[in-house]
């Protein structure tokens, strides 16, 4: 030690370190699953009680002072968790919507897993989508750096179904018409540059939702019976669909010739057959196979409880088709049914989604002038060749072949001897 200078002492202790990587960076994976139980789904406006299987693992070096937090969602709320083993585990709530569980304390080895299981947590749903954030998971390590961050949270969530009960109900105007040669073609509607007469309807359908949550979507299917027969003519032209308040739109549909059957004329014998020949009643039901029917489509919006959709359809009914049919009635069975989307189920039990709506179209049984012309003549042509007929008959078999003249001589010879007695009684006297 020299006069002036002072006495410095330095000393470097080096701890003895366990660490894999230069740094000892922890890495840090959380690994979570939700366990709903029965149902697999939530419904909205329903109460259910979820269990949170969650892992974490350190992948990397030790690391110190680790913590998960869960972050809940507001309407999912925090029961209790349940160890099997203690290790080192504690949880507590920070606040309703956060929970702080510190692992491993004071530090979590390097290559561990552990498991927390499980938490349980009671969801009480309103809301309106398909899945649901339940929460959000996402791990600390404040005490040594962590490299890789990617995998330190966890975004849970659980599907959601609305439960809804869904009904249709439908209205049909005219239920009846009639229709015929004889009836008055003001009463139908004819399209230009078309000669057929055509029976305007007005259909009317109703979706309700009866709850008990909102319906997310429905598709709505209307099926109309549009031939007499498999490969007849369409008798059916839409002029209008609407989905009432623009809640949804259907799925167009144009006959490119609704009065195709108008071109094809048919014998005056064919229309005398057909009226003497019309009896009876013939029901055209969609659900009879084999029945050619067109099905109008329609996608509707997002209802909440107790509200209506309405769908209005307008379209036109070619009444000459009907006029080659021989039945003197004709039903026609009106279906629609309501579907809900993948977002939504239906109450078990609930109201009908089917509904069936039936028109008749009546036949006049009166035929037009010229076919009452047309039966006159052709009931005199027969009344005269069944005439002929037996006046050949008669005379095949010799009525008129009597020997006239030898009846008028014997006639005459007979009051010839009558007068010859009478003289002869009178010279007597």
């Amino acid at each position: 030690m020299w006069k002036g200078d002072k006495m410095a002492a330095k000393n470097e202790t080096w701890f003895e370190r366990n660490c894999l990587s230069d740094d000892c960076a922890a890495d840090l994976r959380l690994h979570g699953k939700l366990l709903l139980h029965v149902p697999s789904h939530l419904a909205l406006g329903g109460v259910r009680n979820v269990s949170l299987n969650v892992t974490i693992s350190n992948a990397g070096d030790d690391a110190y002072d680790t913590n998960i937090y869960f972050n809940f969602s507001r309407d999912v709320f925090y029961i209790n968790y349940w160890q099997k083993e203690e290790k080192g585990i504690s949880c507590g709530l920070v606040a309703l919507d956060f929970l702080q569980c510190s692992v491993g304390f004071p530090f979590m080895r390097a290559k561990t897993k552990v498991w927390l299981l499980p938490v349980m947590l009671m969801c009480y749903y309103l809301l309106y989508g398909l899945f649901v954030n339940c929460l959000q998971l996402f791990s600390h390590c404040s005490a040594n750096p962590e490299h890789r961050l990617l995998d330190n949270k966890l975004d849970l969530s659980i599907p959601l179904v609305h439960e809804v009960d869904t009904a249709i109900t439908g209205l049909v105007t005219p239920t009846s018409f009639l229709y015929g040669n004889s009836i008055d073609a003001s009463r139908f509607i004819q399209l230009e540059d078309m000669e057929c007469n055509f029976q305007p309807l007005n259909f009317t359908f109703q979706v309700i939702n009866n709850g008990p949550s909102r319906l997310p979507g429905s598709i709505v299917d209307i099926r109309i019976p549009n031939r007499l027969a498999g490969n007849g003519a369409d008798m059916f032209h839409i002029m209008d669909t609407q989905v009432a308040g623009g809640q949804g739109n259907c799925t167009p549909h144009r006959n490119p010739q609704p009065c195709s059957i108008s071109q094809d004329r048919e014998s005056i014998f064919h229309t005398i057959f057909a009226f003497f020949t019309k009896s009876g009643r013939r029901v055209l039901d969609c659900d009879r196979p084999g029945r050619a029917c067109l099905t109008i489509s329609c996608t509707l919006g997002s209802q909440s409880k107790e509200e209506v959709v309405s769908i209005h359809v307008k379209l036109l009914l070619n009444t000459e088709i009907l006029k080659r049919d021989s039945s003197s009635l004709i039903q026609f069975v009106t279906r629609g049914n309501v579907r809900v989307d993948g977002r939504a189920i239906e109450v078990p039990q609930g109201l009908s989604e089917d509904t069936s709506l039936v028109f008749e179209a009546l036949h006049s049984q009166e035929p037009r002038g010229y076919v009452v012309g047309w039966i006159i003549a052709i009931s005199l042509l027969v009344g005269i060749l069944i005439f002929l007929l037996l006046a050949v008959l008669l005379w095949k078999m010799g009525f008129f072949r009597r020997r006239y003249r030898e009846i008028i001589e014997a006639e005459k010879n007979r009051k010839d001897r009558a007068d010859e007695s009478w003289d002869w009684v009178e010279k007597n006297h």
